[in-house]
């Protein structure tokens, strides 16, 4: 499993980089390549995708890992100031990280090598990962010249158009709600990594990975979604009804004016802006991260809750996604749940049903956003209520069969490595002795 998802892993980098190149821009080989010696785009990215190569290594190596690489970024830092060039720091993170596949390969042997391997691996997937998002945004930007946001805006009249509402309280916060909720928002990634390191907590003593973790359902999210923007090209109420659009704007609405109740048409936009909003995978993100931090202490817990409930808030606040955004965001990740943990159940048929059905739902409300959405807002008290109780009905359905699944498996255990007892000796009993003789002769004082 693993050899087939490394190949078509890095197929699909492959691909990416050439289509990037088509274009005239770097691909995530390019970009990841560059941040060996230049400036990275994001320093803390790097040490944190470290952090999870760590959860494999003892403390001493951790130790010497950490040092290593800020020893590194250290010696990067005053050549950069002292030729005046950008600073940043991650450079040693990624080196570090690199130099440990090296060993895996070079010094390590069978079930420590496929650990090191492994944690090196999901290292490198979380770089790779943003890099390829990046070039995703740049592919929607570059192939599609119109965007539906007028369908989804006139669809979300079912809901009560929440972007508009929001937008107007998160104004009316201040700058002190706003800060709050940007910060969260852009923090989202370093939410993740402190709930998927709680889980990986026991991999150096078991020396090996759980079945399933959050960084699995993540990287499926971030693989996924953005095939979905070619699909539905949206760039979000602050761009398509706002000030942030400039001239490509259809109005500027947003968010104290709502827009009128008319037949939509795709609209022109420029070629810089991402087509980044359907389904909203900040959504989906902070929802798998709520799912996983579930069976964790109670500060994990309430952490996921909340950062949920932010990233909401923001992304409808800021603009930058609509309210039906939101529904298909929380469908596709459970859908995605789902579908993994079914797979590491042999793909058992009521796990296979849900993620059928989830992915009916999910193609249903796209459909209806699409060809619908004047009915739609015609009709609120009808497909208002029906939008939310189909995503209701794919949570449900999540809840009923992960419950059934707990109560298989039993009790939560941490899958700890056993002691290694010393092997006692057997002692050696006197030729004329048996077992099943009492009467024979007594054992000689002092033999073993």
């Amino acid at each position: 499993m693993w050899i087939t998802a490394g190949v078509v892993t890095l197929g699909f980098l492959v691909t990416l980089e050439i289509v990037a190149r088509r274009y005239g821009e770097s691909g995530p080989f390019t970009l990841g390549a560059r941040e060996l010696i230049f400036a990275p785009a994001s320093g803390p990215l790097l040490y944190v995708s470290m952090a999870l190569m760590m959860v494999v290594l003892n403390r001493r190596q951790r130790l010497v890992a950490f040092g290593a690489a800020v020893g590194i970024d250290v010696v990067f830092w005053l050549v950069r100031w002292i030729v005046d060039a950008k600073m940043m720091f991650g450079n040693g993170a990624l080196i570090v990280t690199l130099v440990h596949g090296v060993i895996a390969l070079t010094r390590r042997k069978g079930e420590e090598r496929t650990l090191l391997l492994k944690g090196v691996g999901l290292a490198l997937l979380l770089v790779a990962g943003r890099k390829t998002g990046d070039t995703w945004l740049m592919i929607t930007w570059k192939t599609k010249p119109t965007v539906l946001d007028p369908y989804v805006a006139v669809a979300d009249h079912a809901l009560g158009e929440p972007s508009w509402l929001v937008g107007r309280l998160v104004e009316a916060s201040g700058t002190v709600g706003a800060h709050l909720l940007d910060w969260v928002y852009v923090q989202l990634a370093a939410c993740a990594v402190v709930v998927a390191l709680y889980q990986l907590r026991h991999v150096t003593t078991a020396r090996r990975f759980p079945r399933h973790h959050l960084l699995r359902t993540f990287l499926v999210i971030g693989l996924l979604g953005p095939g979905i923007y070619m699909i539905f090209p949206v760039v979000g109420p602050v761009y398509a009804y706002g000030t942030e659009g400039g001239i490509w704007a259809a109005a500027n609405l947003w968010p104290h004016t709502l827009p009128a109740l008319t037949a939509p048409h795709a609209i022109p936009f420029d070629d810089i802006t991402p087509r980044n909003c359907m389904p909203s995978l900040h959504t989906a993100w902070s929802t798998a991260i709520f799912l996983h931090s579930r069976r964790g202490p109670l500060l994990l817990r309430c952490v996921g809750a909340f950062w949920l409930v932010a990233t909401l808030a923001a992304t409808l606040g800021f603009g930058y996604h609509y309210g039906a955004d939101i529904v298909a965001g929380v469908v596709f990740t459970l859908t995605i749940e789902t579908a993994l943990r079914t797979f590491d159940r042999d793909r058992k048929r009521e796990g296979a049903l849900l993620v059928a059905y989830g992915a009916a739902v999910f193609t249903a409300l796209l459909l209806a956003y699409r060809y619908l959405s004047l009915t739609m807002a015609e009709h609120p008290w009808v497909f208002g209520p029906l939008m939310i109780l189909s995503m209701v009905s794919v949570i449900v359905g999540y809840m009923r069969l992960t419950r059934r699944w707990r109560q298989e498996d039993g009790p939560l255990t941490a899958h700890l490595p056993q002691p290694r007892l010393a092997p006692h000796p057997t002692p050696t009993l006197h030729p004329d002795i048996t077992p099943d003789d009492p009467t024979g002769p007594k054992q000689p004082a002092g033999l073993p």
